[in-house]
């Protein structure tokens, strides 16, 4: 087997383990990773206003306010109004959240964080060159990605978000 074929397997591998983990997460949750990554956040940060929450989530606001009004249909999350400042909206948890939360399997960057944290700093150094290099050389240098493991678009319109 040639390397560059060798490479596109490891990155098929890693294609495949988000879907099957992201499935396996709506299949024991009802919960997308982005979701449960939103409710995790509101979970650490206490009751945040959604900036905070797109800047813990390395999302755009508009992303994680389209996540929430989904989560807000699912009766998994409310909003809530400041009540010195009216303009300052709160993102809550609800019982159903918090249930799901304790629910949710470890998340596949949990598991990678871990491990990478192991390594030595010239092989974390070196796999993120290498990964940065391969995404140039797919042109894929210049798409916007946050650092969330997950399948299809974030902002998709459907009943998965």
């Amino acid at each position: 087997m040639r390397d560059h074929e060798e490479i596109l397997i490891a990155l098929r591998r890693i294609t495949r383990a988000i879907d099957i983990q992201s499935r396996r997460l709506l299949k024991s949750t009802g919960l997308t990773t982005s979701q449960l990554l939103i409710l995790q956040a509101i979970e650490k940060l206490s009751n945040p206003t959604p900036s905070a929450v797109a800047k813990e989530v390395l999302l755009a606001q508009a992303t994680v306010t389209t996540i929430v009004d989904r989560m807000v249909s699912h009766g998994l999350v409310t909003r809530e109004r400041g009540t010195t400042d009216r303009r300052t909206v709160t993102i809550l948890l609800t019982e159903d959240a918090r249930e799901k939360l304790a629910q949710a399997p470890e998340l596949l960057q949990a598991g990678f964080r871990r491990e990478y944290s192991k390594l030595p700093d010239w092989q974390r150094h070196m796999l993120v060159a290498s990964l940065q290099h391969i995404a140039e050389l797919m042109d894929a240098s210049e798409i916007d990605a946050s650092p969330i493991l997950v399948t299809g678009d974030l902002g998709k319109t459907n009943n998965a978000n």
